[in-house]
């Protein structure tokens, strides 16, 4: 059975009896209470005054309000929390790095119920990554089946054990719009993402948004490169004459071989939907977009941003 707590008709009793002279083990008997309840209850609210009941409700009453916890909740935490939900951080990333950097926050769990229940952004869930599974449309774009296959790639690169091993794909625009699209690359081992623009889907502007990406970092920051059979990807031996790597094309219908390009995909698509036009964006925007997501700590980095680790990597190199 339960505790509870006694009620006033129960301490109205106990005062009279008490004033009879009755023992504490005799008024917890009639009552039905614990001997020690009693002599706590007379205890707590006789120090210098006989005991009354009313006063002693009274006192009750305000020991329980007092005993209701402040809770966790501060307008200096909900403004770092805001701070990092507008930089598209997710909540189990806020916690987490702010931890690494020694501060004190509350478990991801409760920044996910003060947003549901108004708290933060004013309950504006948009700030929150999109859930669930979307259906891909039929693919339609020519292939070709030539080239190095997958399961000749290196074992290490699948581990990503070493660096410099990257993922191509290429996101286009609405049907309908421009033949406008960005080319996507991504290192393996670090979750460095970046993009570059193409007027159209060919192998000429594969070729040259190819060597774009390239110029930015070292030689040796391009090893490998595992892509899909799309036709822009036909012109993998030029790609591999000129930046010397290895060019891997993943197996039909295997999305999940190219598993961190696929997700990094859907992270861009978060600023450019299904439906906008990439001839329409510009460079300053898609910038805006690397930025964020390169600057996100990531869980499978231990919480470190792709950006820190893909520059500790470059400094392996020098």
């Amino acid at each position: 059975m339960s505790y509870t707590y006694l009620s006033i008709v129960e301490r109205s009793k106990l005062e009279i009896l008490h004033q009879q002279g009755n023992s504490a083990r005799a008024i917890a008997r009639k009552l039905g209470r614990h001997p020690a309840t009693i002599c706590r209850e007379l205890r707590r609210n006789e120090s210098q005054e006989p005991y009354r009941a009313e006063r002693s409700q009274e006192s009750y009453v305000q020991r329980r309000k007092s005993s209701i916890p402040a809770g966790k909740w501060t307008l200096e935490q909900a403004a770092v929390i805001e701070e990092k939900l507008q930089e598209t951080w997710s909540p189990e990333q806020i916690v987490q790095r702010l931890r690494q950097e020694g501060q004190g926050i509350v478990c991801f769990k409760t920044i996910y119920r003060w947003l549901y229940t108004g708290r933060l952004v004013k309950g504006v869930l948009t700030v929150l990554r999109h859930k669930g599974k979307r259906q891909k449309p039929v693919e339609t774009r020519g292939k070709f089946a030539v080239g190095k296959t997958i399961s000749q790639r290196p074992k290490e690169v699948r581990s990503r054990e070493t660096f410099g091993h990257w993922e191509l794909d290429t996101v286009v625009s609405g049907r309908g719009k421009s033949k406008g699209c960005v080319a996507t690359f991504i290192e393996r081992k670090t979750r460095l993402y970046t993009a570059i623009r193409m007027p159209d889907r060919t192998t000429l502007s594969m070729e040259i948004a190819f060597g774009v990406a390239a110029s930015q970092y070292p030689a040796h920051a391009f090893q490998t490169a595992t892509a899909d059979r799309g036709k822009e990807f036909a012109c993998y031996a030029s790609l591999e004459a000129t930046h010397g790597l290895q060019v891997y094309f993943a197996d039909p219908y295997s999305s999940w071989q190219r598993s961190s390009n696929e997700n990094a995909n859907g992270l861009l698509r978060e600023f450019f939907p299904k439906g906008t036009d990439f001839a329409q964006i510009t460079d300053e925007a898609l910038e805006t977009a690397l930025h964020l997501i390169n600057h996100r700590p990531r869980k499978c980095l231990g919480w470190r941003t792709a950006h820190e680790s893909f520059s500790e990597e470059l400094s392996h190199l020098a």
